[in-house]
């Protein structure tokens, strides 16, 4: 088998109705791709038929490995697991449930010629964003907060879709920190902070989904938690200059 030169990371949390459909989407778009790639399944500990159910479509494809853990972590400590096990020089991060259109994805990894990383934006002028007045408003919202705690300056953070060239991101992704939603935070705030090419890109996707206030309160103790290491004991300062 040639070697691998485009990754795909999955995180799947209780996606039992979607995660074979999202392998079987993104394994199309990879497959009119001439580099040989593989797909890096996720399971943050799931408690439905996520890991079965992705097994099955593994052990019917060789592109796709499945990982798994018995408790849920946390989207961004999943992302990480998949990171670090990808072997592609171009990793591709994309949500298992199905609210984001994959077929941007060619276009995000061809951006990557004049980037270190793409990211999606549900505000780019020609995205198409179907989303409530209330995501609407936590978004902006959310995104104002960042750009006041960390200082990047990018309309949204927070889309579940991604591309970044591994050789660039794998000091970064050892420094991470942050398990759950706010890992997006994390990861752009030290692209920036390491003077890294970040480039957003237009997205189709709805997001129908409400999020609980539990959710809520823990993405903004993750922000003050970079903001606390960034502008307070200055850790990724110090790590940084410990490389």
């Amino acid at each position: 088998m040639a070697k691998v030169e485009l990754s795909f990371v999955i995180p799947a949390f209780n996606e039992e109705d979607s995660i074979e459909f999202a392998l079987l989407s993104i394994d199309e778009l990879a497959k009119e791709n001439v580099a040989p790639y593989e797909i890096v399944v996720v399971d943050d500990g799931s408690e439905d038929r996520t890991f079965s159910n992705a097994s099955k479509y593994a052990n019917r494809n060789g592109h796709v490995k499945v990982i798994t853990y018995p408790t849920n972590l946390g989207k961004g400590y999943a992302v990480k697991t998949g990171f670090m096990q990808a072997t592609g020089e171009v990793v591709v991060f994309a949500d298992s449930d199905m609210d984001i259109d994959f077929n941007v994805i060619p276009e995000y990894v061809n951006a990557l010629k004049h980037a270190d990383i793409v990211i999606a934006s549900k505000w780019h002028p020609y995205s198409l964003a179907n989303l409530s007045l209330s995501r609407k408003i936590l978004s902006h919202g959310f995104n104002i907060l960042t750009r006041i705690f960390t200082g990047a300056k990018l309309k949204d953070t927070q889309v579940g879709l991604k591309a970044m060239k591994k050789s660039v991101f794998n000091g970064i992704f050892k420094k991470l920190c942050v398990k759950r939603y706010a890992f997006d935070v994390e990861l752009l705030t030290l692209a920036k902070f390491y003077g890294l090419k970040v480039v957003e890109m237009p997205v189709k996707l709805k997001l129908n989904k409400k999020f609980k206030l539990n959710e809520l309160v823990k993405m903004f103790l993750d922000l003050l938690g970079i903001a606390y290491r960034l502008r307070i004991t200055h850790w990724y300062q110090r790590t940084y200059a410990g490389n």
